[in-house]
């Protein structure tokens, strides 16, 4: 264990960062293109094209979800384009000890009831979430925390289980915080709806969820008191969410002036078009995530590590990111560890070579034998989201590439929320798709590669992977923590415990007499987080 010296050094440079951290990049000046008078309560829509699953954020797991409850259950924390985590209601975190960490929350907040938002609702919702384990991504990240207890108003102490270094930032990042008052009544967050029968919604974002005509619109109504944005007060009136089939018809909507902003980022062919289209405007996000295939390990041939290499060496990556990507794809070395984290990024790890005749090696090696037309005995569904155009797109090329190696992958393209459900059951082969952000490696191995991860898609459970990733979460010195996470990410990365093949800039478009976004990296925050959505301001031609 290190000493408790260093771990409060870690503690003081954690508070120093939210004291000062830098704001996001902004997309558009104050005013506008135009140059034109500010129109005063204008209504922004919006574009999805998926419809919310889960009001409650504590469970939701759909970009809709995501997009729609961060605009009234806010963070702790928020992140820069950096990935290195930035305030929101937390003003101040860190360690005060070894087991201990704690969060000083912004004062004066309330919820649109009139209800105070204090240290309270952050305590409850961290020890209602660790009871009751809802299916997000905030209870994996609670695995080692005991409690949390409200010692004030503004401050929020956490006990620990053990020393774990990614506690407090990562929970203060996912964690949407709810009111107490709304979801104890309720019962269980795990099961708790939040759908708005029980009297509506109740907010501490900048909108608050008014009316759902579902398949068509979500539409929300201003908080005038918002002390998160420049003159507490979100520039708005209304927002609207308007759900679309596909990105294409966003796009025509988009330029016929039907909505205002795409949400979900564009397909790569569709840059450079939009670009020069008079009258709209294009935004670079920042990369935090990666997209990837997973092969389903309890599935006895996926389980050999030979048939997984040569699923991995049957992959045009180069063409991949050329042909699908147009080139704004950027290979990570088929590691998880990507690139833009420059702390823990191992560049002697290497991309796995696409060699359909060294995969035939591999699976003859496996004992595996091919038929007069040059096949083997090997048929893997792999599923992916219909409403995910670039994935859709390169679903085929793997496709095509598997079978220069002999094996048949049959595509099963599927509605988001039945592939969501899918991906839940373990019901697949091999799993297509992408997150949106992986900013911390600790904590992302840990989700993705320990028997309990809430991502682990591969259901993987290596003991001496356990290990590096269990010693990588208690060690609070970035210096000792790098060594552990390399020989991790080598050690997934060998074995293709996950194929993870580029990360890549994401563009996301809006009307250009539009203005004053605030960029945010990853598709799930991109301009379309709270503050950018309550900072956004439209112009008259």
């Amino acid at each position: 264990m290190k000493s408790r010296t260093r771990l409060l050094a870690v503690a003081v440079g954690v508070g120093l960062l939210a004291a000062c951290a830098p704001s996001a990049p902004s997309a558009g000046g104050g005013t506008g293109s135009t140059g034109g008078k500010e129109v005063t309560d204008a209504t922004l829509t919006i574009a999805t094209t998926t419809d919310v699953v889960n009001y409650n954020p504590l469970v939701g797991n759909s970009r809709s979800d995501y997009w729609i409850t961060n605009l009234m259950y806010p963070h702790l924390l928020s992140i820069g384009p950096d990935g290195e985590k930035q305030p929101e209601l937390a003003q101040k975190w860190g360690y005060v000890n070894p087991t201990t960490g704690y969060y000083e929350i912004r004062s004066g907040m309330k919820w649109s009831d009139g209800q105070p938002l204090t240290a309270k609702d952050v305590a409850y919702t961290l020890n209602a979430t660790k009871k009751d384990a809802p299916a997000g991504t905030l209870t994996g990240q609670l695995t080692n925390m005991v409690s949390a207890t409200a010692v004030s108003d503004t401050r929020v102490e956490v006990k620990l289980s053990a020393p774990d270094s990614t506690v407090i930032p990562e929970v203060g990042f996912w964690g949407n915080i709810v009111p107490e008052h709304v979801f104890e009544p309720a019962g269980s967050v795990a099961k708790f709806a939040n759908d708005g029968s029980n009297g509506g919604w109740v907010s501490a974002g900048p909108y608050v969820l008014k009316d759902v005509q579902r398949g068509q619109s979500y539409t929300m109504e201003r908080v005038d008191d918002y002390p998160l944005v420049d003159g507490g007060k979100p520039k708005a009136a209304k927002i609207v969410y308007r759900v679309f089939p596909d990105v294409n018809t966003e796009i025509l909507s988009l330029k016929n002036g039907d909505v205002d902003v795409i949400a979900n980022t564009l397909p790569p062919a569709q840059v450079k078009s939009l670009q020069s289209t008079s009258g709209i405007k294009v935004a670079t996000v920042p990369g935090l995530g990666y997209s990837h295939m997973t092969y389903n390990m309890t599935k006895p041939d996926l389980a050999k590590k030979e048939v997984r290499q040569a699923l991995a060496q049957s992959v045009d990556y180069v063409a991949i990111r050329k042909v699908v990507l147009q080139d704004q794809g950027v290979s990570t070395g088929s590691s998880p560890i990507m690139p833009v984290l420059k702390n823990f990024y191992d560049d002697s790890i290497k991309e796995y070579k696409y060699d359909p005749d060294g995969a035939k090696k591999l699976l003859e090696q496996a004992g595996y034998k091919a038929d007069g037309s040059g096949n083997f005995p090997l048929t893997f569904r792999m599923i992916y989201s219909l409403q995910d155009p670039v994935t859709t797109q390169w679903a085929t090329l793997v496709k095509d590439g598997a079978a220069k190696a002999g094996i048949t992958i049959e595509l099963q393209g599927l509605e988001r929320n039945t592939y969501l459900a899918k991906t839940d059951d373990g019901d697949f082969d091999i799993y297509a798709g992408n997150f949106a952000i992986m900013d911390d490696p600790a904590t992302n191995m840990a989700l993705t590669y320990l028997p309990k991860g809430a991502i682990n898609y591969s259901y993987v459970d290596d003991p001496k992977l356990n290990d590096l990733i269990n010693q990588a979460r208690t060690t609070f010195e970035r210096d000792d923590q790098k060594p552990l996470l390399q020989k991790a990410a080598k050690m997934v990365h060998d074995n293709v415990y996950d194929n993870v093949m580029y990360t890549q800039n994401l563009y996301v478009a809006y009307r250009s007499d539009w203005s004053g976004f605030q960029i945010k990296p990853s598709e799930l925050l991109s301009i379309v987080n709270p503050i950018s959505v309550a900072s956004a301001t439209k112009s008259e031609k």
